[in-house]
Order: C-alpha cells, then structure tokens, then sequence
C-alpha cells in the first residue's frame, strides 16, 4: 500500500494572481532542515546491527532502482516538527516506488510527494525501548500509516516484535521458527547468530520466502568463490575421470592386441 500526500505546486504567477485576489496561500515548507543532530547509536553492536540491515537489503534488491533504504537519518514530515526539533531518525526504514538513485541528507516527506517509509525497523536499547513501543509506534501508525513496523534489541535475541497495518497496527503472529513475516518487502525477519564486523551476536536478519537468509555483499561473494571453487574441482574430477577412462580403455586395447599376436594375428590388419 502507498502512502501519498497531495502534491501541491505554487509558481511566481500563481502567487502574484493569489495576491492580487486576495486568496491565502499556505506556508511554504521551510528550507533550514538539519540532517545531523551529532548522536551517535547506543553501541556499535547498534550501528553493525543497522548497517547489517541496509546493506543485506540492497544486496537482495541487486540493480534495482526503485527503492530507498535508510538508516538513522531524519524524516521531517511537518513544519510543526521542525520548529519543535522533534527529531525522527528510524534505525533502518524503505520506502519503495521511488526514485532510489536521488541523494539524499533524511528523507523529507513534501520532497518526495508525500510519501512515507512502507517499513520501519528501530534496534531499542534500554533507554530507547519506550519511546520505541509507545511515541514512535503511534506516530508511524496514524501519521506515518507505515505499513510494517518491527523492534529488536540486539542484545536480547527475544525481543522481536512486529506489526502490520490494516486500518491500524495489529501484532503480527511469529511463525515456528520466531521469524516475523513482513508483507510490504516480501520478506521474514528473525534472528541469526554469528560474527559480523568482530562482532559476534545473535543478529537481526532478512530471510526470502524459502527461508533462505538474506546474504551481505561480502557474503554473496563469498558465496560465488565457493560455488566457482566446486565447480572448479567438479571440473577437475570430471577430467581425471575422463583421463583415467581413457587410460583403461588404451589398456584393454593393448591387452587384446597382444591376445591376438600370441594367436598369431598381426593387431594391425585386423
């Protein structure tokens, strides 16, 4: 589901006309926007977990176009906030069906025709966890209207949460597994535990629909290195299969011409 504001647009002539009839005009939204409040994430643990995310997300989009992925950057969704420096910086979030190669300082809602992210992700921390649960769910669920919302703290492999928007948020049920489905990207989040960046912990991860995970790019590499090795050495097997099939076969011939010459035929004339 798209999330849309209407697009307005104001020319020179339209505002000279509106003056002149004396028609009001709304505010034009401010331009002054700070895309760095100077706060680093709760732990590094916090920042790998993100960069995780984003990263094993463009990954499995490849070359696609379509779609923004962000992570700790603002979104400014009013002129209200911004005079309130009511900061919004989601850990991971996507919004897609946009224009995925423009850059960007944070994600400003009346720049992109009024549409917010389709899924949010905030890594909570002890500090964070209410606000996490309790302002900025209510804000992605009846402003925002993001379609998917989950929580997780990196330290405590249980905390996964998640909830899906109909007409507003209700919880979406874990599968067997603890996994979380996320409808708007077509994929599961559930945790993974391993080694990352020297970190290892038990990770928030994208898994397909098969339940495959989602690989990171040097994953992926990797991946294609050991899949190159065994064809590789599949390769090689099948030529020393190949050579030694060869070498039976010249010798069965060199043992029955040396049958025949015993029975007095000449190998060579036959």
């Amino acid at each position: 589901m798209v999330n849309t504001l209407p697009k307005q647009t104001t020319t020179e002539q339209d505002i000279e006309q509106n003056i002149e009839e004396d028609v009001w005009l709304p505010p034009m939204p401010p331009t002054d926007l700070i895309f760095d409040d100077g706060e680093p994430l709760e732990t590094n643990q916090h920042r790998v977990g993100m960069n995780v995310l984003i990263r094993s997300y463009q990954q499995y989009r490849g070359e696609a176009t379509d779609f923004y992925v962000g992570g700790n950057m603002f979104i400014y969704y009013s002129t209200a906030q911004v005079k309130n420096r009511d900061f919004r910086g989601p850990d991971f979030f996507v919004a897609l069906d946009v224009d995925g190669q423009r850059d960007r300082l944070g994600w400003v809602v009346w720049e992109e025709d009024g549409r917010y992210p389709d899924t949010i992700i905030e890594l909570m921390s002890p500090s964070t966890a209410n606000v996490d649960l309790g302002l900025k769910k209510q804000l992605y669920d009846r402003v925002f209207k993001t379609q998917d919302y989950f929580v997780y703290n990196p330290f405590d492999a249980s905390s996964l949460r998640g909830w899906h928007r109909h007409n507003a948020y209700e919880a979406i049920e874990p599968d067997s597994r603890g996994w979380l489905w996320c409808e708007s990207l077509g994929l599961w989040l559930g945790t993974w535990d391993g080694t990352i960046d020297r970190e290892n912990l038990t990770w928030l991860r994208f898994y397909d629909s098969t339940g495959a995970l989602v690989l990171l790019p040097e994953e992926a590499a990797q991946q294609r290195a050991e899949s190159e090795k065994q064809r590789a050495e599949s390769e090689k097997q099948r030529a020393e299969s190949e050579a030694q099939r060869a070498e039976s076969e010249k010798q069965r011939a060199e043992r029955l011409a040396q049958r025949l010459r015993e029975l007095g035929e000449d190998p060579d004339h036959i």
